[in-house]
């Protein structure tokens, strides 16, 4: 999210200088200037703003009100030459504005258009710089992902600079795509729905990082994370949370386990769009395991589509300890045919229900056929 970068881009693919300036007009950053430069142009370089005339001229055009990009005359008095405003806005909130110099020769539709596309970009750019104002986001970004990879540094850094307080207990969340795709709208998607989470908590110091194919929130103390966390991200995603850990330099515990609970949360469908690693149960355990470690009769059903319901079956009077009558009723089926089922699996599976070790078996391998993919409901 880097606005230079960004500025420079944009520049380059219209062939066409611009400036960018924040909400009140102060510039924040620019590309090079190889076109038309008017007098304000050139003294908003040298002087990073615009004089006090000229903010009241374009405020007069309506700048702060445009919620899409809009022509502004020029005026010769002011040493000002036509322009292209383009209004970068979150939420509907005004941070700051993209400009052109509209001559030499004018800017066309399809040129605005490919400005307007980029505005989002920057609306969350500006953003993120204005939340840590007190520590500057490349900071933040590399002490962050330090502090993940456990330098020891890294929860030094951030506790002086006041982006976390001294003492505070850790928590970490995680979210990713639901289908598990990666790409540029992702990270986007993802970035807007943390600058989002971050407003909603910020009395819990909230910290993020935002990687290739997930995003990273952190948070002092425990419980922050609201329930429908997902929700705030505008596209299908799956959060883990992890366990909270005493001091900010264990956030890298808590960092797996939030990854651990979101691969599971993909796998075993039952836990919805969030889950936590202190309620994951036996996964917990399960998800240090080689997948491919299965009940040898187990794994020859699995391989076949028409043992589903029978492995179903299985797994269900496993789940409720092999309460007949609650499985029968979980189910909705007859005890007969429950028996029948639980039959024609120890028979195709060669094994035993009445032997403890069998039924145990035969309940971590459907857990680990879960995590593998290899077996869904």
């Amino acid at each position: 999210m880097d606005l230079q970068r960004i500025v420079d881009d944009l520049a380059l693919r219209l062939e066409r200088p611009l400036l960018l300036e924040d909400g009140r007009q102060r510039v924040v950053a620019y590309s090079e200037q190889d076109g038309p430069m008017d007098d304000v142009r050139r003294q908003s370089i040298l002087r990073r703003q615009t004089t006090s005339d000229v903010r009241d001229f374009l405020r007069a055009a309506g700048i702060h009100e445009a919620t899409a990009p809009l022509r502004t005359p020029g005026a010769p008095e002011l040493g000002l030459l036509p322009r292209v405003c383009v209004p970068v806005r979150h939420d509907g909130l005004s941070l700051g504005f993209l400009w052109f110099v509209d001559e030499a020769p004018a800017m066309t539709e399809p040129e605005i258009a490919i400005a307007a596309e980029a505005a989002p970009t920057l609306a969350l750019a500006l953003f993120h710089e204005s939340l840590v104002s007190e520590l500057a986001s490349r900071r933040e970004l590399e002490a962050v992902t330090g502090l993940l990879l456990r330098e020891p540094d890294a929860g030094r850094t951030l506790i002086e600079a006041g982006a976390f307080p001294r003492g505070a207990p850790v928590t970490v969340a995680v979210a990713r795509a639901a289908d598990g795709e990666a790409g540029e709208s992702l990270r986007l998607a993802l970035e807007r729905g943390l600058l989002a989470l971050r407003r909603r908590l910020s009395r819990h110091h909230p910290l993020h990082l935002v990687r290739y194919d997930h995003a990273v929130l952190l948070t002092a103390g425990t419980g922050a994370f609201p329930e429908e966390m997902h929700a705030a991200f505008g596209t299908p995603v799956l959060v883990g949370i992890g366990s909270p850990r005493p001091s900010l330099s264990l956030a890298a515990e808590s960092y797996e386990e939030a990854l651990h609970a979101a691969e599971i949360a993909a796998k075993v469908p039952e836990f919805g769009r969030s889950a936590e690693w202190g309620r994951l149960g036996v996964y917990r355990m399960l998800s240090a395991m080689p997948h491919d470690h299965l009940h040898p009769g187990l794994a020859r059903l699995l391989d076949e589509a028409q043992h589903r319901p029978l492995l179903e079956t299985l797994e269900v009077y496993l789940d409720l300890a092999g309460n007949a009558q609650a499985v029968s009723r979980r189910l909705r089926l007859h005890r007969t045919s429950l028996y029948y089922r639980l039959r024609r699996v120890e028979e195709l599976a060669e094994t035993d229900l009445r032997d403890g070790g069998e039924r145990l078996s035969l309940h971590l391998s459907l857990k680990l056929a879960r995590l593998s993919g290899r077996y869904r409901r």
